[in-house]
């Protein structure tokens, strides 16, 4: 008899529990989940999407920083990508409603998240955040192209470079390089407005708070995205309008790793075989298989939040 890949994963996802109850048995004590926190030297950045004046300079700093090929493939002359994709590690889109009011630029990039879903679910490391700067970078050694980190992510950053022999996945590093040897991020550097601005994600908190401060009504809700959503992240964000208007999905204060890999953070603990590693993760493939093909079927109807040409 054919052994499907749905009777392989329902088999997989059993063991798991099987395994993780186990675990639990055998201790003798329940294991207390608890909330990451960010480093104390958490650098990042505050995006203030009010200062934003749509120029893109931060993306063409970006891929000249990186070393990335233009995304010319809507227009010849210009770089003009429409998403994120393996040329794009960072753009700017605007959301325009359709009274024509109220409108906003948004900048798109990696969060850099505080606990993040991506280096939870990487099985074999190739994704890491850094135990000092918070920053989360990739490994192309440990990389094996599973994609896991891409459905993972309620943002949808990580791309996958579908050319090449060996395939990549991009995403911003902040920029990385420029940080080891004591200089910002490229988008940081060259924003004529300083609508994105670099620092610890402590002096930005302060910051965003100082402007929410002096300038009542300004912000939406008096509020800071990216403070406490899906457990916090070190790329921060104020606008006028809502932000799941920019598309900025809707989180609760608890991060992804925490709600939905429980069970592999003890499967990890009791040693359990690479196998149940695999179907720890099945759960929140699932969770988010359905948020990221809506995302893409947005994206291909330009509707909502379009790419800024």
């Amino acid at each position: 008899m054919a052994i499907t890949r749905r009777d392989v994963l329902k088999t997989l996802t059993t063991g798991t529990a099987v395994a993780a109850t186990t675990g639990t048995a055998l201790s003798g004590v329940t294991h207390a989940e608890e909330q990451v926190a960010p480093p104390p030297a958490a650098v990042g950045m505050l995006y203030d999407a009010t200062r934003c004046i749509g120029c893109q300079s931060c993306v063409a700093a970006c891929a000249e920083a990186n070393q990335l090929q233009p995304d010319t493939r809507l227009d010849p002359l210009h770089q003009a990508p429409r998403d994120l994709n393996y040329t794009t590690k960072n753009i700017i889109k605007l959301y325009k409603p359709t009274d024509g009011k109220s409108y906003s630029y948004v900048k798109q990039q990696c969060m850099h998240c505080v606990d993040p879903a991506c280096v939870a679910g990487c099985m074999f490391k190739g994704l890491k955040k850094d135990p000092h700067t918070g920053v989360v970078t990739w490994n192309s050694q440990l990389c094996v192209g599973c994609r896991y980190c891409e459905i993972s992510c309620p943002y949808h950053i990580p791309k996958f470079q579908w050319e090449g022999f060996n395939p990549k996945i991009v995403k911003c590093e902040l920029c990385k390089e420029r940080l080891a040897v004591g200089q910002q991020p490229a988008c940081t550097s060259v924003c004529p407005a300083q609508a994105v601005i670099f620092g610890t994600r402590a002096e930005l908190l302060a910051e965003a708070k100082r402007r929410i401060q002096q300038n009542p009504g300004k912000y939406y809700q008096d509020r800071i995205y990216g403070e406490h959503e899906g457990g916090g992240t070190q790329v921060l964000y104020l606008s006028r309008v809502p932000f799941e208007k920019l598309g900025l999905p809707e989180l609760s204060q608890e991060s992804i790793p925490a709600k939905y890999l429980k069970w592999q953070k003890r499967v990890y603990s009791y040693l359990a075989v690479p196998v149940v590693l695999y179907a720890s993760i099945v759960g929140v493939i699932r969770n988010n298989w359905k948020d990221h093909q809506e995302h893409v079927q947005e994206e291909a109807k330009k509707t909502g939040v379009r790419a800024q040409l």
